[in-house]
C-alpha cells in the first residue's frame, strides 16, 4: 500500500483539496486496495474543523467528496506512516524539516514538482487570496501528475 499524506499550512484549503481529489482519481482507476490518501496541517489552528467553505464550494462543484475530512496537525509518526509527504509550498517544506528531519523516510516534496510546465511553482493559498478556482486548477493537474508518476514509480 503507497501511502500519500498532503500538507499544507492549516488543513482546511489546499491539503484537504488535494486529499479529495486524488482520492477521487484513485477511486475512479480502482487503485483504493494500492494507494491511501491523507491530509494534515504544520499548525493546530483548525484541528478538527471540516474543509473550508471555499474548498467544499469547489468541490461540490466538481462534485467530489469531502465527507469525512476533518483537519489535524502533522506529527512526527507520519514520516513512518507514509511514503510521500507532499507540500504546497516552499514554506511548507521548510516547516516540515522543522518537525522532523531524517535521513531515510518519505519522499518529501512540492506538488508542483510533478507537473512538468506548472504554472506556479507553488500553489498559492486561497484561505489569503480568496481564489478557490485558481487552487482547484493547480492542485487538480498536480494530483494528475502525482498518481501518473506514483503509478509508474511503483508499479501500481
Amino acid at each position: 500500500m503507497i501511502r500519500i499524506l498532503f500538507v499544507c499550512l492549516g488543513n482546511i484549503c489546499r491539503s484537504p483539496m488535494a486529499e479529495a481529489i486524488l482520492r477521487d482519481l484513485v477511486k475512479k482507476r480502482d487503485l483504493t486496495e494500492k494507494i491511501s490518501v491523507d491530509s494534515a496541517g504544520i499548525g493546530h489552528w483548525h484541528a478538527g474543523e471540516q474543509p473550508h467553505e471555499g474548498t467544499r464550494k469547489m468541490l461540490d462543484r466538481k462534485q467530489i467528496s469531502y465527507e469525512g475530512l476533518l483537519a489535524r496537525q502533522i506529527h512526527k509518526n507520519d514520516w513512518d506512516d507514509f511514503n510521500y509527504i507532499i507540500a504546497m509550498d516552499d514554506q511548507n517544506i521548510k516547516d516540515l524539516k522543522k518537525v522532523n528531519e531524517v535521513e531515510n523516510g518519505p519522499v518529501i516534496a512540492k506538488l508542483m514538482d510533478y507537473v512538468e510546465k506548472p504554472l506556479e511553482g507553488n500553489v498559492p493559498d486561497p484561505y489569503f487570496t480568496g481564489d478557490f478556482d485558481y487552487t482547484y486548477e493547480l492542485v487538480s493537474e498536480g494530483c494528475k501528475e502525482l498518481l501518473k508518476f506514483i503509478r509508474q514509480n511503483d508499479n501500481i
